[in-house]
């Protein structure tokens, strides 16, 4: 971990293209989500970098800014099937942050090793100067992880039964 990205580690008991599925489809960002943050989605799961979807979020869980409701377009980065998935995060806010999130999963004997990570070493210089990263705690990206591990393992469910 530097002091601009945050990595946390997991074994997760399942395949990892089990776990890739889920951070795939939008809804599994939602369904994952520690923070609070992420209400529902619009799109279908995602399959190759440049992809994207949109989230509906509500900034009042975290607190910390009265952005209230506001959607945000989730582009895809990073893609390589079953191994690691990546995405930048775009809104109204002007200039773009340029944070990433993603996750990398590894073949472990149990099932899966997966790293979640949040990088904000590339953001805007306005965004550096205005002191307000990491936005998403270590702690909440470790319970992410708890999450995700708990989706996977009961059987990951898509809202409208996919």
């Amino acid at each position: 971990m530097t002091s601009e990205r945050i990595e946390v580690r997991r074994i997760i008991e399942a395949e990892p293209a089990d776990i890739f599925r889920v951070l795939c489809d939008p809804h599994g960002h939602v369904a994952i989500d520690s923070a609070g943050m992420l209400m529902d989605a619009s799109g279908e799961p995602v399959s190759a970098a440049g992809d994207s979807f949109v989230v509906h979020m509500d900034r009042e869980a975290l607190n910390d800014y009265p952005l209230g409701r506001y959607d945000v377009t989730v582009t895809i980065t990073a893609f390589v099937p079953d191994a690691e998935i990546a995405w930048t995060i775009l809104g109204n806010i002007k200039p773009p942050i340029g944070h990433v999130y993603g996750y990398r999963l590894e073949p472990a004997e149990a099932g899966a090793l997966v790293t979640s990570y949040y990088d904000w070493s590339a953001i805007d210089p306005v965004w550096r100067e205005a002191g307000i990263f990491p936005v998403i705690s270590e702690g909440a990206l470790r319970a992410t992880l708890g999450i995700l591990a708990r989706t996977v393992t009961r059987g990951y469910p898509r809202p409208g039964g996919g």
